[in-house]
């Protein structure tokens, strides 16, 4: 893997066109690299600037107007802000402080009442006119834009264009992070400071808009290779569980985030994926032998294809690793 490829999905978007070749595209990519930008996605420009303006705003705050907001104060919905360091990949603190979203519910919503976990209302700043609104849409066009990769993603497979969205993602989990990472640099040891550190994600899908900063990058055998920004476009990654739905045939890549360019950096990763009472077992795919066990190979040595259980058993036990501090309230 030399770059990440581009991939016109504008076919997939608007239901025309040859969606035959655009998944034989995506094919390539889920093969080979495990990342891809996407343009011709259809979510407008206005609502991407409206979106980095209304971030910028947020976290320009002072840290106590942020934590007004405070990721605690929402409860088992796992919704709200978290401070610089509070969020932490293979135990270690990020550089990065955030926003958590999810989709909104109301009280009163039968999961909520329920006290399913993930599931409720979010936690919105009072003072920063617009920005609900903004969040709202945006959610519900990158939802849009997932079921129209996961056709995409469904018919590189050789499946029926609907697969993903009738067994798995009828009432997909949507999660969607705002992160920001300051300008770091080494420690005064000489080690490196990330933003985040070496990863893979949980999940069948990741939808990133990035800003105009960089430091993305992705690991490619030996070696880490650079993503840069891409006008106008999206950064879309595999997640483990689309590795085990896959047999090991798309695997989920690591990668990691730096950011040395001495400004702040925003991005925007928004997690489509599947519903949390959906079951996860590898598909059964022609001429695909079954998955080997790689956990050796991989960053946190754990093997995605001994997991049993649904998608909310999955993501429930990487909860308390990110957040040891709402282990109590989320589970």
């Amino acid at each position: 893997m030399s770059e990440v490829p581009i991939v016109d999905v504008a076919p997939l978007v608007a239901d025309v066109g040859d969606q035959k070749a655009v998944a034989g595209a995506i094919r390539r990519a889920c093969t080979e690299n495990g990342f891809f930008y996407v343009i011709g996605h259809g979510v407008s420009e206005g609502l991407n600037r409206r979106l980095g303006e209304l971030s910028q705003a947020f976290f320009e705050q002072d840290v106590a107007k942020k934590l007004e907001i405070r990721m605690a104060l929402g409860g088992r919905a796992w919704r709200g802000y978290f401070p610089l360091g509070g969020e932490l990949t293979s135990g270690k603190p990020d550089e990065k402080e955030g926003l958590y979203f999810g989709s909104q519910l109301s009280e009163k919503d039968p999961r909520v009442r329920a006290g399913l976990p993930l599931h409720g209302p979010n936690l919105f700043p009072a003072d920063i006119p617009g920005f609900t609104d903004t969040i709202l849409e945006y959610m519900a066009a990158l939802t849009d834009l997932g079921h129209a990769l996961m056709k995409g993603v469904s018919l590189s497979l050789g499946l029926e264009p609907g697969y993903f969205r009738e067994r798995y993602m009828a009432d997909p989990l949507t999660l969607f992070r705002i992160f920001h990472y300051p300008p770091v640099g080494m420690k005064p040891s000489g080690e490196a400071r990330w933003g985040v550190g070496e990863h893979t994600d949980y999940g069948v899908l990741t939808i990133l808009k990035q800003d105009d900063v960089g430091g993305l990058q992705v690991k490619a055998g030996s070696r880490w290779i650079d993503v840069p920004p891409v006008l106008n476009s999206f950064v879309c990654n595999i997640g483990d569980m689309l590795d085990r739905l896959t047999r090991g045939l798309y695997r989920s890549t690591p990668h990691r985030v730096q950011n040395v360019s001495g400004r702040s950096r925003f991005s925007f990763p928004f997690f489509f994926d599947p519903g949390f009472d959906a079951r996860i077992e590898a598909i059964d795919l022609s001429r695909v032998p079954p998955a080997v066990d790689d956990r050796e190979e991989r960053w946190d040595h754990a093997s995605v294809h001994e997991f049993e259980g649904t998608y909310g058993d999955h993501i429930l036990g990487k909860v308390s690793k990110v957040f040891p501090e709402l282990r109590g309230s989320v589970m």
